[in-house]
């Protein structure tokens, strides 16, 4: 979601990006509901459009009450919100509840509607040890879902320069970390890892930094890649047991998310035992077909295709 103009960090290059919640959050700012349809008519076409549209159930609830204390357990929520057990300690990426991502005024979000409700709602988690971060853009750092989280007072770890936008004093604790850095948090220790992404929220926050994170708890070693288009920098992480990497939002946004064939290679490269597909099947942020991400996905692993961790929202992964 959400292009704005700023440096790749990857190769240096300036490119500009258009959003549709980007777009309209500049516009609704500066210049009025009038230029916001005519910067982004498509946006506006989609949100009456799903004004009448019911989201659906999620095709199975998250059997948490089942996870025990000892192995590693995932989860997919829906979008890239994953609840991650790694010998008793909770971690929740990303995590975006709400009916629609976007813009808040008010009580109202001008934003994209779900097509799925999430595996578990806020009140039917489990006590939550760590909420992670990977960038600010409002379908994986959603202000209202952050904030009914406040109330479990979790720690937070973010990406460098997104502090800002979170209620601080809400949390047991926020802390910033950039590519390289590692931090510690209870047993586990998360390292920022580059991604080829950005970071703006709207298109002039250009220095808001994005990560990847390698996640380390006791003997497990867990990739979550929040977005990435192609990258080759996966090749540095090595023995992954699980990759949690995302297969949609491609097309045409290429240059700014992978492919599910470039999620499997870029896995690989991790050395990932098996890939946890994600950022998908959610919300409508692209042209292809709903389930066109995961039939590539499956394609793409061929005979391997017991590597690949789950297919649907609402579906759990174990090593134990």
């Amino acid at each position: 979601m959400g292009p704005g103009a700023e440096t790749n960090r990857t190769g240096g290059r300036k490119w500009r990006r258009r959003s549709w919640i980007g777009g309209i959050g500049l516009s609704l700012a500066g210049v009025g509901a009038t230029m916001a349809y005519r910067t982004a008519p498509s946006f506006w076409n989609q949100y009456f459009d799903e004004l009448g549209r019911d989201i659906e159930p999620a095709p199975r609830k998250l059997p948490v009450e089942t996870w025990k204390d000892q192995g590693l357990y995932a989860g997919w929520l829906g979008h890239s919100t994953i609840l991650l057990r790694l010998d008793g300690y909770t971690i929740l990426t990303d995590p975006v509840f709400s009916e629609r991502v976007g813009l808040s005024l008010g009580p109202l979000t001008l934003g994209l509607k779900r097509l799925v409700e999430p595996a578990l709602q806020i009140k039917q988690l489990p006590k939550i040890d760590l909420v992670l971060l990977s960038h600010a853009h409002m379908d994986h750092f959603d202000l209202p879902s952050l904030k009914a989280l406040e109330a479990r007072r979790p720690p937070v770890i973010t990406a460098r320069g997104t502090s800002d936008l979170l209620n601080v004093g809400g949390y047991r604790s926020v802390k910033e970390i950039g590519w390289g850095e590692r931090i510690a948090a209870g047993p586990a220790t998360i390292e920022g890892i580059r991604v080829n992404h950005w970071g703006a929220r709207v298109r002039t926050d250009t220095w808001r930094g994005y990560n990847g994170y390698v996640i380390r708890c006791g003997r497990w070693k867990v990739v979550f890649a929040g977005d990435t288009a192609w990258t080759e920098d996966f090749k540095d992480i090595a023995g992954a047991h699980l990759a949690i990497m995302p297969v949609g939002a491609y097309n045409p946004w290429i240059r700014a998310h992978c492919s599910p064939e470039e999620a499997w290679t870029m896995a690989n490269h991790a050395g990932a035992d098996y890939v946890a597909p994600v950022h998908h099947r959610t919300f409508t942020l692209s042209r292809e077909p709903l389930e066109e991400p995961m039939e590539r996905l499956l394609a793409a692993a061929g005979a391997s295709t017991d590597r690949v961790g789950w297919q649907d929202i609402g579906d759990q992964f174990n090593l134990s």
